[in-house]
């Protein structure tokens, strides 16, 4: 059985779907592990993938109820995918369910850093996410420099993102530069 089925989620949301490719495939870049120091590993990209959708779910909330039936949905595919995922690498089906709520705790904390951080500042951003993206990794100053001011500049780029095509599934991440 479909475990997008299973959970419920709305599988002929399209946009949402998409959306979640999009995040995802920029997650995947290999600069981000290599030059930018996120640890390549299972935590490392899903705090990847945490930081790109929380840009787009900070842009849905900016659009306010307009943007929420999409940004539910992105938020239930992320999940249920993760949850796939889990299952794929042998999480027993008895702990994926504690996993899946421990995930959704975990990006209900960064999604309140990185607002707070963004608020605070460049020194914030920077220790925000070394905190919740490089945490256990020892990690050089000029790699924090270069994520927070590609998440900085990303956030920027997000509002001149348009509800419309945001709704057509289709959303256009800034290419990270190296950080060395």
């Amino acid at each position: 059985m479909n475990i997008l089925k299973m959970l419920g989620v709305n599988r002929r949301d399209k946009a949402a779907e998409d959306l979640y490719l999009k995040i995802v495939e920029q997650a995947r870049q290999p600069v981000f592990y290599t030059d930018f120091g996120v640890p390549d590993t299972v935590d490392g990209r899903f705090d990847m993938i945490v930081l790109l959708a929380y840009v787009v779910f900070r842009r849905l909330r900016e659009e306010g109820a307009a943007a929420a039936k999409l940004s539910q949905n992105l938020f239930d595919h992320m999940f249920a995918d993760m949850d796939q995922n889990l299952r794929e690498i042998g999480v027993g089906d008895l702990s994926v369910g504690r996993k899946i709520k421990e995930l959704v705790t975990l990006f209900y904390g960064r999604v309140a850093a990185y607002d707070a951080a963004l608020e605070a500042g460049r020194a914030e951003t920077k220790a925000a996410l070394v905190r919740n993206l490089f945490r256990k990794t020892e990690i050089r100053e000029d790699q924090t420099d270069a994520m927070a001011a590609y998440l900085e500049t990303q956030v920027a780029a997000a509002e001149g993102w348009h509800l419309t095509e945001l709704a057509g599934g289709h959303v256009s991440f800034l290419r990270p530069e190296t950080a060395s």
